[in-house]
């Protein structure tokens, strides 16, 4: 009976001993360089210049900026909405609505006529910009704290993560992509943050406007769809 419960428990030992070995071997395959966002980009330079206009006179709505839709005596419809990385709402009814590079009164426009195709009878729809991403950076993804920060002055891509509270446990920091619009149209380029706090390779510089994405297990479904499945020559060419 001692002889056969000692070779239970040797049997349960070695059990749990490759259970940990998996485990390690999966963490470092996750943590890697990857996807179709180039990284070592040489041409990914200064963003266009911000025109700086208050909200109200033709701000044009970006990516991640969040909006304030309200429909007259709809509750269930009224509300914040981010903007997704595909320039997408998501509403009830009438699902995912464009609304990227277009005005307040454009987008309006749009849903009001999207209610009253078959939902409501004359709806009264008003859209309101409550934080915009063009005077700030955003960092999201597998960081401690997402959200836009001010910039004012010089910044770094290692600053910028930082300011969200650096990366979470979960992060792959050998892949981070930073979104920017050049010459009108929005492009992109992937970064190893891990190589950069080596000292390895240099530090970018970041810009208003820019939305850094880092990767992780816990990052949202349509973030990890942009990084997993953007073909690749549609990245530093307009998208």
């Amino acid at each position: 009976m001692r002889d056969l419960t000692s070779i239970m428990t040797k049997h349960r030992t070695n059990q749990l001993m490759s259970i940990a070995a998996a485990a390690l071997l999966l963490g470092a395959c996750a943590d890697k360089r990857g996807g179709p966002i180039p990284y070592n980009v040489s041409d990914f330079g200064a963003p266009d210049a911000p025109t700086i206009v208050p909200l109200e006179q033709g701000y044009r709505i970006a990516p991640l900026d969040t909006l304030t839709v309200k429909v007259f005596k709809m509750p269930d419809l009224s509300g914040d909405y981010e903007v997704d990385l595909t320039g997408q709402i998501s509403m009830p009814l009438i699902g995912e609505i464009g609304a990227v590079e277009l005005t307040t009164a454009e987008l309006d426009k749009r849903l009001t006529q999207k209610l009253g195709e078959r939902y409501l009878e004359n709806p009264d729809v008003s859209v309101g910009v409550k934080s915009s991403t063009r005077r700030s950076v955003t960092v999201d993804g597998a960081v401690t704290k997402a959200g836009s920060f001010p910039i004012s002055g010089s910044l770094t891509l290692m600053q910028a993560v930082a300011n969200a509270g650096g990366t979470s446990p979960e992060a792959n920091a050998r892949r981070v992509a930073v979104f920017r619009q050049i010459n009108g149209k929005r492009q992109a380029a992937a970064f190893d943050l891990a190589s950069i706090r080596r000292g390895e390779v240099e530090d970018p510089a970041i810009f208003a406007g820019d939305i850094i994405v880092v990767d992780g297990s816990s990052i949202k479904a349509v973030q990890k769809q942009i990084l997993n499945n953007l073909p690749i020559l549609s990245i530093f060419r307009p998208f």
